[in-house]
């Protein structure tokens, strides 16, 4: 994923953002130990966020301690695990494999086929391990890449397959919660997506890299892309509303309000103070 789902910390009381850190150590420390060093590079708030939504949801045994590490080796720092932490280490690995994978096939690029290699040996235990997310990751990027050769400009279209993607990854099992997780997983997912393309319309531009946004000749893309980004981001609050969660919630709800705009935001205010009003 892409680091956009993440919470705004200067609303959160000094609890609660030592307990969504708490978290976020917690997945580095597990990436490391599940499966190399090498994957803490992967670490992102995304997925933080996944660990905390879900075990809202599930409540399973916690486990806490302080240790050093390599970003931090003056002061403990406190990490906190569960059984969802190891969950969310295997996907972040598995995402990232394919996402390299992709990256080499479509690409070429070299960083990308080391990048693979690197993974290669894990993410083929964790697709044993997990075989519906393993498959659906498979095919949803395979489709992603076909509708983005095909220059497809349909935003909900081309959104449409990262977000399939994302609903299984919320599935942690399947029980009555699924249909409401996969809904869920779906509109944070082709919120990702829409969010990422609109970040790197500048860039895309310049390179002449594909982007539904520039393709699509709307003559006021940040007046369209925040109104159907808050509209996707309401969808999955509607979903998320629906479940029966009190851990966390505070931090839960500060991600979904408002940590999930940050990123927009800043972009926002950079376009208006360089005087950009369209693509």
């Amino acid at each position: 994923m892409f680091g956009y789902v993440m919470a705004n910390k200067p609303e959160l009381k000094v609890r609660e953002f030592e307990r969504y850190r708490g978290f976020y150590c917690g997945l580095c420390r597990k990436l490391k130990k599940r499966n190399g060093a090498v994957s803490q590079l992967t670490l992102t708030y995304d997925m933080t966020f996944l660990i905390l939504f879900l075990s809202s949801l599930y409540e399973p045994a916690e486990k806490e301690e302080r240790r050093r590490c390599l970003i931090h080796p003056a002061k403990k720092q406190g990490m906190i695990y569960n059984e969802i932490t190891d969950y969310a280490a295997d996907m972040n690995v598995l995402l990232s494999y394919y996402h390299f994978k992709d990256d080499w096939e479509d690409e070429r690029k070299c960083s990308a086929l080391f990048a693979s290699q690197v993974f290669r040996k894990k993410a083929k235990g964790i697709a044993a391990k997990y075989p519906r997310q393993s498959e659906v990751i498979v095919s949803r990027l395979e489709r992603l890449a076909q509708l983005e050769r095909q220059g497809v400009t349909k935003l909900d279209e081309i959104s449409r397959p990262f977000g399939e993607l994302m609903s299984e990854l919320f599935v942690f099992r399947e029980d009555a919660f699924a249909p409401i997780l996969r809904r869920f997983g779906f509109f944070v997912g082709k919120y990702i997506y829409l969010l990422d393309a609109f970040l790197d319309l500048e860039e895309d531009r310049k390179k002449g890299t594909f982007n539904p946004l520039l393709q699509s000749g709307q003559p006021s893309v940040a007046d369209g892309i925040v109104h159907i980004l808050d509209g996707t981001m309401r969808e999955a609050v509607i979903e998320f509303e629906k479940l029966p969660l009190e851990q966390d919630l505070p931090i839960l709800r500060n991600i979904l309000y408002e940590g999930v705009r940050l990123r927009l935001t800043k972009a926002l205010q950079k376009r208006e103070e360089r005087g950009e009003h369209d693509v």
